[in-house]
């Protein structure tokens, strides 16, 4: 039962990630995946919160089978920010292909150790 809830979840996510993707590209068309990079911080924070509430306040780890492996797995696309990274590049945008990079690292281990903070701290 628990492997077709985080097929569910997993579809749910790869739906939510299109729907943001596409909000936040639309709202804010640039050269730079604005939209990857805010499916990705966010999906790290929530992961974070996930893995927060698991370790800090025995929830149970079915929910992070779930929502973590399920909707964080389907909603959050890593390999997307590589493709990206490597089209920037391409398109002799070195610069801001590093500063991608970069920053979706640094924003998204930020973001999960904020959600992990915040799942300790309620």
């Amino acid at each position: 039962m628990i492997a077709i809830a985080v097929m569910v979840a997993g579809a749910l996510g790869a739906v939510t990630r299109f729907v943001v993707d596409g909000a936040v590209t639309w709202k804010w068309p640039t050269i730079t995946p604005w939209g990857t990079f805010a499916v990705n911080v966010t999906g790290s924070a929530l992961l974070g919160v996930l893995a927060g509430l698991v370790i800090f306040r025995g929830a149970p780890h079915e929910l992070q089978a779930i929502v973590g492996t399920g909707f964080c797995g389907g909603y959050t696309t890593f390999s997307t920010a590589s493709f990206e990274v490597v089209r920037l590049t391409q398109n002799s945008q070195r610069i801001v292909a590093a500063g991608y990079a970069a920053g979706t690292l640094i924003a998204a281990a930020v973001a999960c150790a904020a959600g992990m903070t915040l799942a300790w701290a309620v």
